[in-house]
C-alpha cells in the first residue's frame, strides 16, 4: 500500500465504479435492442469492474488496474464489434489508450502504460482491418445503429472524459489548497523562527554589551600585570559567544538572502595577529602549538576583514578543537599578482583526528558532524563549516579540505582581491580624536548594568550624560531638555524605543536619535529608520564605533 499514493487508489476505486454503472447501463440498452449474445458478454465483464474496485480498495493496486484495463478494452471491442461501425462504439478507445498515462506512474511504470497504450490502439487496428468482424460477423441494423448507438457512444466517450476532467479539476483544487494551507504554515513557521532569532538576540547581546564593555573600560584603567590576563579572557569569551551568535544568525540570513560583503583597505599582516592572541590560550591549555606562517610580502588590499576574520576563526577553532596534540597552522600567502589584483591562498593545517573521505561532504552540511562520536566528544553546533563555505563562495571560491584519518586536517582556499593604497589605509585606521566635550546626549536604556557602562564610555569622552530608563520618559525629558543627541534602545518596558521615536518627532525634529540595538535583522533596521531615528549601532558595540557614530549625527 505504501508504494502507492492514496490519489492513485481513490482513482482506480472510483473509476472502477463509474465503469461498474456504465457496464450495467449498456447492458439494459443491449437487452432493449435485443441483442441477448452481447448483452451476456457485458453482464460478464460487469464483475470484473467491481472485482478490480474491491482489489484496489485492498490496496493491490497492480493487480486492479490489470483487471480494469483488460476488463475496459474487451468489453469496448465485443460491444463495437457486434454493433458495427455505425454505433461508433470503438471511440471509447481513444479514453483506454489515454487511460494508462493516468492510472500509471510514468517515472516508475513506463512499461504498463505502453503496453495497456499499445493494447488500445491494437483493437482499434484489428476492428478496422477485420470490418468489425472481429468477435462476430452479425451486425446491427446499421440505421439503427446510427440512430441509437451512435449518439450513446457519443455520450459515453464525453462523459468519460469529462468526469476525468472534473475529478482532476477537483484533485488540483484540493492540491493547490493544501499547498496553500502549507506555504500559510511555512510562512508563519518562517516568522516564528524570525521572531525567536530577534528575541534570542537581544537577550544574549543585551548581556554580551556589558561584558564587551567592562573588558574595554577595565583594559583601559591601566590595570596590574596580574589583572591584565583576566582581562583578557573576559575579552576573549566575549568575543567566542559573539562568533557563536553571529553563526546562526549568519545561517538564518544564508538561508534566505545572500551574505553581503563590505570590504575595506585592510593589512592583512597586522589584522591576523591579532587572531593567534584570541587563540594561543586555547592551544596553551591543550598542550598544542599555534603556527603562524604569514607572507611578509603580502600587499595592502580590499577585504571585507569581518567576514574574512570569520572564516579564519570558525577554521581555526575547529582545527584546535580536534587536535589533542601537535600544532594548528594558519598560513597566508601570495600566490600571483597582476595589475590592481592579488591572489591570496589561505591554509589551516592541524595534526589532528582527521576527516574520513566518506565523511568529507558531509561536513559542509548545516547542524552535521563527520560523525555522531565526534558531536558527544567534541560538542559544537555544526554550523562553523556550512557559514564557511558560504562566505567563502561569497568571496569568489571554495574551500577545499584534505585529510587522513590520524594524521591530521588542511582546508584552504585562494581569493582574488583588489589591491589598496597605504593611503586608504590610513585613513581607515588612524586614531581619530573625538571632540565631544560638552556635548550633551540622552541615554534610554533599561538595563542596569548597560546604563552603567554606556555612561562610564560616553563620561571618558568628555560627553554629559543624562539617562531615561524607558521610552515614555525619554520622551518627557526631551520636551524639557535640549541634547544633541538621544541613544535609544529598542527594547524597553512602558514605552519601547520605536514609539518613543515616533512621539519625539512629532514636537522635535532636529535632534538626532542613534538607535542601539540587540537585533540585527534587516526588517530591525528599516523599521528604526521609519521610526525616525537617524541611524542605528548594535549590541554588543565597539566603544570607538559608539564615539564615531556620535560625532558623525552630531556634526550633522
Amino acid at each position: 500500500m505504501s508504494e502507492f499514493s492514496k490519489r492513485r487508489v481513490k482513482l482506480v476505486f472510483t473509476l472502477s465504479l463509474v465503469t461498474t454503472v456504465i457496464t450495467i447501463i449498456w447492458f439494459f440498452l443491449a437487452r432493449m435492442l435485443d441483442m441477448q449474445e452481447l448483452s451476456n458478454y457485458i453482464g460478464v465483464t460487469a464483475p470484473f469492474f467491481i472485482l478490480s474496485a474491491i482489489i484496489s480498495k485492498k490496496g493491490n493496486l497492480t493487480v486492479a488496474r490489470f483487471i480494469y484495463m483488460v476488463a475496459f478494452n474487451l468489453s469496448v471491442t465485443l460491444t463495437a464489434s457486434f454493433i458495427g461501425k455505425a454505433g461508433s462504439v470503438e471511440f471509447i478507445l481513444m479514453f483506454a489508450m489515454a487511460l494508462p498515462f493516468v492510472l500509471f506512474s510514468f517515472r516508475r511504470e513506463k512499461l504498463f502504460i505502453g503496453i495497456f497504450s499499445g493494447l488500445s490502439m491494437i483493437f482499434w487496428f484489428l476492428l478496422y482491418f477485420t470490418d468489425f468482424n472481429l468477435f462476430t460477423d452479425t451486425h446491427m441494423d446499421a440505421v439503427q445503429a446510427g440512430k441509437y448507438i451512435y449518439p450513446i457512444s457519443i455520450v459515453t466517450t464525453i462523459f468519460l472524459v469529462t468526469y476525468q476532467l472534473i475529478y482532476f479539476s477537483f484533485i488540483n483544487a484540493q492540491f493547490y489548497s493544501k499547498i496553500h494551507n502549507q506555504r500559510e504554515v511555512a510562512i508563519e513557521a518562517s516568522n516564528a523562527k524570525s521572531r525567536f532569532l530577534s528575541m534570542m538576540s537581544h537577550e544574549i547581546r543585551t548581556p554580551l554589551n556589558a561584558i564587551t564593555g567592562l573588558s574595554h573600560i577595565l583594559g583601559d584603567s591601566n590595570p596590574r600585570e596580574d589583572q591584565k590576563q583576566n582581562i583578557d579572557a573576559l575579552n576573549y569569551s566575549g568575543k567566542i559567544l559573539l562568533n557563536l551568535l553571529n553563526n546562526v544568525l549568519d545561517f538564518s540570513k544564508m538561508e534566505s538572502t545572500k551574505i553581503e560583503l563590505d570590504p575595506i583597505p585592510t593589512d592583512i599582516m597586522a589584522a591576523v595577529r591579532q587572531i593567534k592572541k584570541i587563540h594561543e590560550p586555547s592551544c596553551l591549555r591543550k598542550g598544542i602549538t599555534m603556527e603562524l606562517e604569514i607572507d611578509e610580502e603580502l600587499p595592502i588590499v580590499w577585504l571585507d576583514i569581518v567576514r574574512f576574520n570569520q572564516v579564519i576563526n570558525n577554521l581555526v577553532t575547529n582545527a584546535i578543537k580536534f587536535t589533542d596534540k601537535g600544532s594548528v597552522t594558519l598560513k597566508i600567502a601570495k600566490q600571483d599578482e597582476t595589475d590592481g589584483n592579488v591572489i591570496i591562498r589561505t591554509e589551516i593545517i592541524d595534526t589532528g583526528i582527521g576527516i574520513a573521505e566518506d565523511q568529507q561532504e558531509k561536513i559542509w552540511q548545516a547542524f552535521t558532524q563527520a560523525s555522531s562520536s565526534t558531536n558527544r566528544l567534541y560538542g559544537g553546533t555544526g554550523l562553523g563549516l556550512p557559514i564557511v563555505k558560504s562566505i567563502v563562495e561569497t568571496m569568489g571560491s571554495t574551500v577545499q579540505v584534505e585529510s587522513e584519518m590520524e594524521v591530521g586536517s588542511r582546508f584552504y582556499f585562494n581569493i582574488e582581491l583588489k589591491l589598496a593604497s597605504s593611503k586608504e589605509l590610513y585613513q581607515i585606521t588612524q586614531k581619530k580624536v573625538h571632540d565631544l566635550k560638552g556635548k550633551k546626549v540622552l541615554l534610554v536604556e533599561d538595563n542596569q548594568i548597560n546604563v552603567m557602562v554606556g555612561r562610564q564610555i560616553l563620561e571618558k569622552a568628555n560627553l554629559v550624560v543624562d539617562v531615561a530608563y524607558d521610552g515614555l520618559i525619554a520622551v518627557n525629558k526631551v520636551r524639557e531638555n535640549n541634547y544633541d543627541a538621544l541613544l535609544m534602545d529598542i527594547q524597553m518596558p512602558v514605552m519601547d524605543g520605536y514609539t518613543a521615536s515616533r512621539e519625539i518627532r512629532k514636537f522635535n525634529s532636529t535632534v538626532p536619535i542613534l538607535a542601539l540595538s540587540a537585533s540585527v535583522f534587516q526588517e530591525v533596521k528599516e523599521k528604526m529608520l521609519e521610526s525616525g531615528m537617524d541611524g542605528f549601532i548594535f549590541k554588543p558595540f565597539d566603544p570607538v564605533d559608539l564615539l564615531n557614530k556620535i560625532e558623525e549625527i552630531v556634526g550633522k
